[in-house]
């Protein structure tokens, strides 16, 4: 079912990770008394790129040592997190590596390797979303964030698993490539639907990735494997040429493990108003002059005030998911804000009856502008082929049974800017937030710990789904701690629409003031070159 590499690309990489995961300046200098060596495990994009500058080693070589990584450890181990790795990621990376020559410049992910999730279409690498009935539908463009990212000088190191159809927030299971499992504990899931993603990136196969987020998909799997994941203000990104799930909630978005990559990664994702996207017309004139970058700041709480939001904090938490946030508030008012408790009034009642079944409508789309050579024409086809997870049958038979078109129920299947109950939803929040003059909301990103492999019952705890989907305001989520056997835990930052701003400021500088990201044990250092 695995999309298999090539065989002189297999062997390339058993001879690559005999070298070990390194960079080493020796590879092209045999003269050199005593060469560098560059660990891409754990590396940051500053790291990679100041590696380049130095000339502790190439483009070429940073891409073998991460390719080195996914043969030692996906399918090994049994993270199965990649679908299919990109047989043309070494031929760009010289490309790159000619241009740094020629130039001396570099872009602003000037040989960055990235992980996208597969429901991103990739010009010529398969797309499936996950599912055997797209198997070899190879895309002729990029989707847009794609093409953003390759402008920024990035590579498309590998395609990721997912949830089959983005269907399932809580695990990461397709029927082209089987179950993604989490770095942090095999045992337990990576939740979903992009698992994929973070589990590759928690265990550097990359350096970040691209998840997509429909209520829980980016700020969940970040949660669950000690990541950063930013789900932005929709109509801030452009969604076209992503797989659709319900696009009326659906937007893209980083996965890395710092907030300072994925800020970057935001910075070259946001490119304006994209006319394939309609809902980024509501993003025009949004972007800071200047990017993101610049509210990197570590003092970035000094007089912040920040509510607590316990209407989703206490819902039934596990007790070390409490204990970890209640630290997590202390050490948010220790790095200078001043942190309130609030609440949104009615909060149940007007939060309810956001969601709407439009991925029929929507997929269809999708498969019609995949032109004549898509495997399947209509989601009916998925599911007389049989060609689909079990556990997502009873999903597809209801969305053929009772989807919807966006804007045919009076009660709204519109989207974030035209739906009265989610205008009047996201009202009630800004409301609080303003009256209580908070920049932020904070709760936990799941109030449980990750669910064992094979326990569908374990799924509770999710407040991912509860306000940022229907609202359309950013919510970021940043690593808060560890709980029984050495899960991850995270904490969520809520903001106002086109804000990200101010999350990115508070988030970066509780990072800086906490540290709690650590590296998986499994997952080390390949051995180093002649070691």
């Amino acid at each position: 079912m695995r999309q298999f590499i090539p065989f002189r690309f297999l062997i390339l990489l058993l001879v690559s990770g005999l070298l070990g995961s390194g960079c080493n300046r020796a590879r092209h200098d045999q003269s050199t008394a005593t060469a560098r060596h560059f660990e891409v495990a754990e590396a940051s994009i500053d790291d990679i790129q100041a590696a380049l500058k130095r000339g502790d080693c190439n483009c070429e070589q940073v891409v073998t040592a991460y390719q080195a990584r996914i043969a030692a450890y996906d399918q090994p181990t049994r993270l199965n997190a990649i679908i299919v790795s990109n047989p043309e990621a070494l031929t760009t990376a010289r490309e790159l590596d000619a241009e740094y020559r020629r130039t001396g410049q570099m872009r602003s992910l000037h040989c960055i390797p990235v992980i996208v999730k597969d429901n991103y279409n990739t010009a010529g690498l398969q797309t499936t979303a996950g599912s055997l009935a797209l198997k070899g539908s190879v895309p002729r463009t990029d989707a847009t964030m794609v093409k953003a990212l390759k402008a920024a000088g990035a590579i498309v190191l590998a395609k990721s698993n997912m949830a089959e159809w983005a269907f399932s927030p809580m695990v990461t299971i397709s029927s082209i490539a089987g179950e993604t499992r989490n770095p942090y504990n095999l045992d337990h899931v990576p939740a979903g639907s992009s698992g994929g993603t973070a589990a590759a990136v928690a265990a550097s196969l990359g350096t970040v990735g691209l998840g997509t987020d429909t209520g829980n998909s980016i700020r969940g799997p970040s949660s669950h494997n000690a990541l950063v994941g930013f789900r932005p203000t929709l109509g801030l990104l452009s969604r076209a040429g992503i797989t659709p799930l319900y696009l009326r909630n659906d937007t893209g978005g980083p996965m890395t493990r710092s907030v300072a990559d994925a800020t970057r990664v935001l910075d070259a994702l946001a490119t304006g108003p994209d006319p394939a996207d309609p809902l980024t017309a509501y993003g025009a004139g949004k972007i800071p002059a200047g990017g993101y970058r610049q509210f990197l700041n570590k003092k970035g709480l000094q007089g912040a005030r920040i509510g607590v939001l316990r209407t989703l904090s206490e819902r039934k938490p596990d007790p070390q998911v409490k204990a970890l946030f209640e630290q997590a508030v202390a050490d948010l008012r220790k790095a200078g804000a001043e942190v309130i408790d609030v609440e949104v009034p009615d909060f149940t009642t007007v939060s309810q009856n956001q969601w709407c079944s439009v991925f029929k409508h929507d997929v269809n789309a999708y498969l019609a502008a995949l032109g004549p050579d898509a495997p399947v024409k209509n989601i009916d086809q998925v599911l007389a082929s049989g060609k689909y997870s079990a556990y997502i049958k009873e999903n597809l038979q209801d969305e053929l049974a009772h989807g919807q078109a966006p804007g045919s129920d009076a009660a709204g299947c519109g989207e974030a800017y035209t739906d009265p109950r989610r205008i009047a939803f996201r009202n009630a929040v800004t409301a609080v937030m303003d009256r209580y003059r908070v920049g932020a909301l904070v709760y936990p990103t799941w109030n449980n710990p990750p669910a064992k492999i094979g326990d569908f019952k374990g799924y509770k705890g999710d407040n991912s789904q509860l306000i940022a989907p229907h609202t359309g305001q950013p919510a970021f989520t940043v690593p808060m701690g560890f709980t029984y056997d050495n899960l991850p835990a995270g904490l969520q930052f809520l903001g106002r629409s086109f804000d990200e701003p101010t999350l990115i400021k508070y988030a970066f500088a509780y990072e800086q003031a906490t540290h709690h990201r650590k590296a998986p044990a499994r997952f080390p250092a390949l051995p180093a070159a002649g070691k």
